[in-house]
């Protein structure tokens, strides 16, 4: 069984600092808005995963390689010129969505946006809260 450190972990360093040193203020304020969200949505505080992942609860996860480990269940970046949001259920069940969603880019497991003026945050709610619901379901045991 492979069991690497995971370079992504929580840090314990403070959410509400490291928004406040975001560059641009208005990603800045789309990174707290986007903190409020999440926190109402998982029940869960945020915390700071590796430098700069904001993560909302936690499960475990083991690969059929053997690799384990720790992530945020769900969580977001505000990263230089655009915020990526983590969806560890990926895309697929979020296509209708994401048709509806306004301006943004998608990666494997990752939601690009520019600003959160750009899209409809009710749709963006539903794809969160869709992606916590698939979570729930696939790691039942866990926070």
């Amino acid at each position: 069984m492979t069991n690497t450190a995971n370079k992504t972990q929580a840090t314990g360093d403070d959410v509400a600092a490291f928004i406040a040193a975001v560059p641009d203020a208005g990603q800045a304020a789309d990174a707290q808005q986007l903190c409020t969200l999440m926190q109402r949505l998982s029940g869960a505080p945020p915390a700071l995963w590796g430098p700069s992942i904001i993560g909302f609860g936690r499960y475990r996860y083991r690969y059929d390689s053997g690799r384990e480990g720790e992530m945020c269940r769900i969580g977001f970046s505000p990263r230089k010129g655009q915020t990526v949001l983590y969806l560890t259920d990926g895309h697929a069940g979020h296509a209708d969505a994401l048709a509806r969603l306004g301006r943004h880019k998608t990666g494997k497991s990752c939601l690009y946006i520019r600003r959160l003026a750009d899209i409809d945050l009710g749709v963006l709610e539903t794809i969160i809260a869709g992606s916590l619901a698939w979570m729930a379901q696939t790691y039942p045991d866990q926070p």
